[in-house]
């Protein structure tokens, strides 16, 4: 005889619960899964503007400048380096993309438009998440597995004002520098490959890089900067400060789920939170 899904005990793991769920009940899985990210998303904006409101403190000067060196300069030559090989292939396509048509020409503002608007601060931000972010998210969990945060409590340390405002401050600092920095090398990197090694010309090159950027798309590059710092500096000291309170594990697995759930939400907000301030600044 077949039994109902209904009378199917539930299974004891998170995973198998889910599962369980979505086959018996989709609708209030689906239901139950949008709840849990509305939740969140909620909490991550308390948190945030908690940590906001704590970063104007006494002695936060030296943790922030700890913490743009961190994030910021231990950042730069992995910016360098994606930057010159970025700009070597954006100017190696577009110049076969314009030869073409015969406008080899508006090579410098095909690669400085792209770089200084998208590129730059999209693939600095997904740079900085995957070095900086992560160990940030790792380092914050650790501290919360070991009761190091609770011992700041029992100290009367604010972990907030300890921990996060510092790192949210750096980081919106350090993202618009660094964004900058891999503009002008991205630049460079596509005068390397399209003037040097294919032969365009270099006067027409620089003049269209000048001529073509405008301070009005320089703006919108760092106003998507900060957006992505706020995003990133939030999610990954989120995802570490509450990784104690993850159901599907506990320990040291705990701070590696924290740390890749880190990096992934951080990495899909940076696409999706891209998509709408480009709409909102057109």
């Amino acid at each position: 005889m077949a039994l109902k899904a209904n009378s199917l005990p539930p299974p004891k793991s998170e995973t198998g619960w889910w599962l369980f769920m979505l086959i018996s009940r989709p609708f209030a899985a689906i239901g139950r899964v949008a709840i849990n990210g509305i939740d969140n998303l909620g909490a991550a904006a308390i948190f945030l503007i908690l940590a906001l409101l704590k970063i104007i403190r006494p002695k936060q000067l030296s943790k922030i400048v700890q913490q743009i060196y961190y994030i910021g300069m231990r950042s730069m030559m992995i910016i360098m380096l994606v930057g010159l090989f970025t700009g070597m292939v954006l100017g190696l396509q577009t110049y076969y993309a314009l030869n073409k048509v015969g406008a080899q020409g508006a090579l410098g503002t095909l690669v400085s438009l792209t770089l200084v608007s998208e590129l730059g601060p999209v693939l600095t931000a997904i740079m900085i998440t995957a070095r900086a972010g992560s160990a940030i998210s790792a380092e914050i969990g650790i501290q919360r597995i070991s009761e190091q945060i609770d011992a700041l409590y029992t100290m009367r340390i604010d972990p907030l004002r300890y921990l996060v405002s510092p790192r949210i401050a750096a980081a919106v600092i350090s993202f618009p520098l660094l964004t900058a920095l891999f503009d002008l090398i991205g630049i460079i990197g596509g005068y390397i490959s399209g003037v040097l090694l294919l032969g365009a010309n270099a006067g027409t090159y620089y003049y269209r890089v000048q001529t073509s950027l405008y301070m009005k798309d320089i703006y919108d590059g760092f106003i998507k900067t900060i957006v992505f710092a706020v995003i990133v500096a939030t999610v990954c000291c989120y995802q570490g400060y509450f990784a104690h309170m993850r159901t599907d594990s506990h320990g040291a697995k705990a701070v590696g789920l924290a740390t890749t759930s880190a990096v992934v939400i951080s990495c899909v907000l940076i696409l999706v939170s891209d998509y709408v301030v480009t709409s909102l600044l057109m």
